[in-house]
């Protein structure tokens, strides 16, 4: 199967936009091959999406369910709170120190985020002869092109229709080849698809990038921690942010910093206070 590319009048000149005589010219000649493994380069996308949510869960264990054990909710009684909260605090005050490894790992997964991310345009990009990079870019150009001298980018990555060549066997009993215009309406969908993918990895590629800038600050400013500490939950005094961000490393900071997603607020409060007192020195207690 053969597209030859071509920006002459439709209709007049060319048959449909792509398709065009070649006279001959196997250079003037595209061979579209990668539209029938479409649909499997989908399914090894969404697998590669989903590697560094499977590798997380396998990591954390159920770490933070089991530690939150149904403190997301307030609707519970006092006793049963109490002894809950009691447990948490238990549990935060004997494995101090022991969480870098957990912190790290989620760090990873963001980064894995990331590269995945690069990666897959690289490679689709590569699948699609050269033409991804550029593809929503050259879409958005289009609207400030006049309708009647516009030429859609997507018929030429997929094309909907494409010359065909077909041999058969004449009444005498030689080869004969026949050119003929075929239909492709699978790549209607796939043009759309793709265009969302487009857009939508670029959003990813941003917002990875500046969180990973994020994380980078947070491990490389210290100073950082107490305020954005403060920042998930404004009910507890800055100070109290200040004691937990220096008597705690990285790693139980960053375990904290993760219960302020999974705990109640006012449960989070009382916690944190807690905790804080906890790792006062004896002598100021």
């Amino acid at each position: 199967m053969s597209d030859m590319l071509s920006c002459a009048d439709v209709g007049r000149e060319v048959a449909h936009p792509g398709v065009a005589n070649d006279f001959n010219e196997e250079d003037a000649k595209k061979y579209y091959t990668y539209y029938q493994w479409v649909c499997f380069v989908l399914f090894f996308q969404a697998i590669a999406c989903y590697t560094p949510k499977f590798l997380w869960d396998k990591f954390e264990g159920g770490l933070m369910r089991m530690i939150v054990m149904g403190l997301n909710i307030t609707i519970c009684t006092t006793e049963e709170k109490y002894a809950k909260k009691e447990a948490l605090l238990d549990y935060l005050s004997k494995h101090i120190k022991r969480h870098k490894m957990y912190a790290l790992r989620y760090w990873l997964c963001e980064v894995l985020c990331f590269v995945n991310i690069i990666v897959q345009m690289y490679i689709m990009n590569r699948f699609f002869d050269g033409e991804f990079l550029s593809y929503g870019t050259r879409i958005m150009q289009l609207s400030d092109v006049p309708q009647e001298q516009r030429f859609d980018p997507m018929v030429y990555v997929f094309p909907r229709v494409t010359k065909c060549i077909f041999h058969k066997y004449g009444s005498s009993g030689s080869l004969q080849k026949h050119d003929s215009l075929c239909i492709l309406p699978l790549n209607i969908v796939n043009e759309k698809t793709y265009v969302f993918i487009w857009f939508w990895y670029m959003i990813l590629l941003f917002l990875l990038a500046g969180l990973i800038v994020f994380r980078a600050v947070i491990i490389l400013m210290p100073n950082f921690r107490p305020r954005l500490l403060h920042a998930r939950n404004r009910m507890i005094s800055l100070e109290t942010c200040r004691i937990l961000s220096e008597r705690l490393d990285i790693g139980d900071w960053w375990l904290i910093y993760m219960l302020g997603c999974n705990l109640d607020p006012m449960i989070y409060k009382e916690v944190m206070n807690e905790f804080s007192k906890d790792l006062e020195p004896s002598a100021n207690k």
